[in-house]
């Protein structure tokens, strides 16, 4: 059995682990995509995120909350970066605690998809150390304080299971969304290419992205396969991607683009950030 609270894992190393530290961040990332009066907030199906360390990535996720309208139910989708853990691994209803607060889990969400899917199984080992899920909470519940989220963790690049996931998960979203009247928000924590050049990162992450605004999730796996691109939640932009087009999605947009040089002058060694939204 899981514990009833997940504690943070990366607080105070990526992120601030002080709260009035952290919810100054945060805001300062949101408010720098523009002034609230001029964004207009989307009411999307879906998104990628980064989930670097604020110094880093901080702006690109901040450009892409901004322009969000937060649901009070999220799923948010991340790679499996310790390699513990099931391959799909859920904490269908544990409570995640970070320095703003704590996050219920849906429980009846996650539970209806663990039965329409067993391949989704209940996990703690896969989330525990992982941070793809937890950098992304404070962004989410500083816009949107009723949240609610369905957290699951993606360790495996088998095309076919990607995307049976993305097709349950379109199913129990829509049911949810007819049945509750409320909105659900998937979200899919990914960095973009790692640890390569910043002119290479730049042109193996837009063919990455050229697929995501295609709203191609097979395309992307392909590149990410076929063109070596170290995307590390192209697993979960697959599945969200996946589950965005059968719930209707039309148009993807690139928010912002950034690499880790354009903040640490070293552009030799670079990680990519992509924010995305999906409507």
């Amino acid at each position: 059995m899981n514990s009833a609270l997940r504690t943070p894992a990366v607080a105070g190393r990526f992120y601030p682990g002080r709260t009035d530290e952290l919810l100054r961040d945060v805001r300062h990332y949101i408010s720098s995509a523009g002034s609230a009066d001029a964004i207009t907030r989307i009411r999307a199906i879906g998104c990628v995120a980064p989930h670097a360390g604020y110094m880093y990535s901080g702006s690109v996720a901040g450009a892409v909350y901004a322009h969000l309208e937060i649901p009070e139910r999220c799923v948010i989708l991340c790679p499996n970066h310790t390699g513990k853990g099931r391959p799909l691994a859920i904490m269908a209803s544990t409570t995640w605690q970070t320095p703003l607060g704590d996050v219920p889990a849906d429980a009846s969400l996650g539970a209806n998809l663990v039965r329409r899917f067993p391949a989704l199984q209940e996990d703690s080992a896969a989330h525990r150390g992982e941070h793809a899920i937890e950098v992304e909470l404070p962004f989410l519940q500083t816009l949107q304080p009723k949240l609610k989220i369905v957290p699951i963790a993606v360790g495996t690049s088998d095309f076919n299971a990607l995307r049976g996931l993305g097709e349950v998960l379109a199913d129990v979203i829509a049911e949810h969304e007819e049945t509750q009247k409320q909105k659900v928000l998937i979200v899919a924590s990914s960095d973009m290419n790692h640890y390569e050049p910043d002119d290479i990162t730049r042109v193996k992450d837009h063919k990455a992205i050229d697929r995501v605004l295609a709203l191609d999730a097979r395309g992307l796996w392909e590149v990410v396969m076929n063109e070596d691109v170290s995307m590390c939640g192209f697993g979960p932009t697959v599945v969200m991607l996946t589950a965005a087009k059968l719930l209707g999605a039309t148009t993807a947009t690139l928010v912002k683009y950034a690499t880790s040089g354009d903040v640490s002058g070293d552009h030799q060694s670079v990680v990519g950030y992509a924010g995305m939204i999906v409507e």
